[in-house]
């Protein structure tokens, strides 16, 4: 694994590349697919390299991260909670206020379609507006 220090010189779309290449399994081909999932869906995305090792995808804020552990991917998606997901994609970290996750095994398909639909509906939250405050009397 490569040091924080030479991460610093690569740009994070190198670092995910590397990471992609370096899990070298099922792991590896899931990340990639999730990320072209991605690109798919939001052609303006900007990948990102945090937390020491971890692929991040934002447009106007996090989208979602992408997390490789032994047994499975997580995509975090930082707003999840405020997430229609009529496909049930969203299947862990399910009891929290903000976030939602999707764990993928090995063997198992995501839904193509419905995660690209989650992918916009995140970006266009990412970019509402919050609505103003009124003021205090």
């Amino acid at each position: 694994m490569a040091t924080a220090a030479s991460d610093e010189a690569l740009s994070a779309s190198a670092c995910i590349d590397r990471r992609i290449a370096e899990l070298a399994d099922w792991r590896g081909e899931l990340l990639r697919r999730v990320r072209e999932l991605i690109h798919e869906a939001e052609p303006e995305v900007v990948e990102e390299w945090k937390w020491m090792g971890t692929p991040v995808w934002s447009r106007h804020g996090i989208i979602c991260t992408g997390e490789a552990y032994q047994a499975k991917i997580k995509l975090t998606f930082a707003k999840g909670a405020m997430l229609a997901d009529p496909a049930g994609l969203f299947n862990a970290s399910l009891d929290g206020n903000v976030r939602r996750a999707i764990d993928i095994g090995a063997g198992e398909v995501l839904d193509a379609d419905a995660f690209k639909a989650l992918i916009r509906a995140a970006v266009a939250l990412n970019a509402a507006k919050p609505a103003k405050r009124k003021a205090s009397k």
